[in-house]
Protein backbone atom coordinates (compact mmCIF):
# COMPACT_ATOMS: atom_id res chain seq x y z
CA UNK A 1 0.00 0.00 0.00
CA UNK A 2 2.89 2.35 0.75
CA UNK A 3 4.20 1.80 -2.76
CA UNK A 4 0.90 2.94 -4.29
CA UNK A 5 0.93 6.11 -2.17
CA UNK A 6 4.52 6.86 -3.20
CA UNK A 7 3.72 6.42 -6.90
CA UNK A 8 0.59 8.61 -6.66
CA UNK A 9 2.57 11.26 -4.80
CA UNK A 10 5.22 11.20 -7.53
CA UNK A 11 2.59 11.57 -10.24
CA UNK A 12 1.06 14.54 -8.42
CA UNK A 13 4.51 16.14 -8.13
CA UNK A 14 5.23 15.54 -11.81
CA UNK A 15 1.90 17.00 -12.96
CA UNK A 16 2.35 20.00 -10.67
CA UNK A 17 5.81 20.69 -12.02
CA UNK A 18 4.50 20.44 -15.58
CA UNK A 19 1.79 23.01 -14.76
CA UNK A 20 4.41 25.29 -13.20
CA UNK A 21 6.56 24.91 -16.32
CA UNK A 22 3.60 25.72 -18.53
CA UNK A 23 2.93 28.88 -16.52
CA UNK A 24 6.59 29.89 -16.70
CA UNK A 25 6.69 29.45 -20.48
CA UNK A 26 3.43 31.41 -20.72
CA UNK A 27 4.95 34.28 -18.74
CA UNK A 28 8.19 34.30 -20.70
CA UNK A 29 6.70 34.06 -24.19
CA UNK A 30 5.15 37.55 -24.05
CA UNK A 31 1.80 36.74 -25.64
CA UNK A 32 3.12 34.33 -28.27
CA UNK A 33 2.59 31.22 -26.17
CA UNK A 34 0.28 29.53 -28.68
CA UNK A 35 3.08 29.39 -31.26
CA UNK A 36 5.64 28.11 -28.74
CA UNK A 37 6.25 24.39 -29.15
CA UNK A 38 7.27 23.85 -25.52
CA UNK A 39 4.08 25.53 -24.28
CA UNK A 40 1.94 23.41 -26.59
CA UNK A 41 3.72 20.26 -25.35
CA UNK A 42 3.11 21.21 -21.72
CA UNK A 43 -0.54 21.95 -22.54
CA UNK A 44 -0.91 18.55 -24.21
CA UNK A 45 0.61 16.70 -21.25
CA UNK A 46 -1.35 18.63 -18.60
CA UNK A 47 -4.68 18.59 -20.43
CA UNK A 48 -6.11 15.60 -18.49
CA UNK A 49 -5.49 17.34 -15.16
CA UNK A 50 -6.93 20.61 -16.44
CA UNK A 51 -10.01 18.79 -17.79
CA UNK A 52 -10.65 17.26 -14.37
CA UNK A 53 -10.28 20.68 -12.75
CA UNK A 54 -12.66 22.17 -15.32
CA UNK A 55 -15.27 19.54 -14.52
CA UNK A 56 -14.97 20.28 -10.78
CA UNK A 57 -15.20 24.05 -11.05
CA UNK A 58 -18.41 26.01 -11.63
CA UNK A 59 -19.09 27.37 -15.09
CA UNK A 60 -18.55 30.94 -13.89
CA UNK A 61 -14.83 30.30 -13.49
CA UNK A 62 -13.01 31.64 -16.52
CA UNK A 63 -11.09 29.08 -18.59
CA UNK A 64 -7.81 30.94 -18.16
CA UNK A 65 -7.99 30.36 -14.38
CA UNK A 66 -8.58 26.61 -14.59
CA UNK A 67 -4.85 25.64 -14.80
CA UNK A 68 -4.29 27.50 -11.52
CA UNK A 69 -7.22 25.61 -9.99
CA UNK A 70 -5.66 22.37 -11.24
CA UNK A 71 -2.34 23.33 -9.65
CA UNK A 72 -4.04 24.04 -6.31
CA UNK A 73 -5.92 20.73 -6.47
CA UNK A 74 -2.65 18.92 -7.16
CA UNK A 75 -1.04 20.73 -4.25
CA UNK A 76 -3.76 19.55 -1.83
CA UNK A 77 -3.61 16.02 -3.23
CA UNK A 78 0.18 16.07 -2.81
CA UNK A 79 -0.17 17.33 0.77
CA UNK A 80 -2.67 14.59 1.60
CA UNK A 81 -0.47 11.90 0.04
CA UNK A 82 2.58 13.21 1.91
CA UNK A 83 0.70 13.00 5.20
CA UNK A 84 -0.53 9.51 4.32
CA UNK A 85 2.98 8.38 3.39
CA UNK A 86 4.49 9.62 6.65
CA UNK A 87 1.73 8.12 8.76
CA UNK A 88 2.15 4.77 7.00
CA UNK A 89 5.91 4.91 7.51
CA UNK A 90 5.48 5.68 11.21
CA UNK A 91 2.99 2.83 11.51
CA UNK A 92 5.50 0.39 9.97
CA UNK A 93 8.27 1.59 12.27
CA UNK A 94 6.25 0.98 15.43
Amino acid sequence: MLGIVVVLKGLAEFAGLLLLGQGLVYALSFGKHETNGVYRFFRLITSPVVRVARSLTPGKVDDRHVPFVALMLLFWIWLFLTYTKFSMMLEQAA
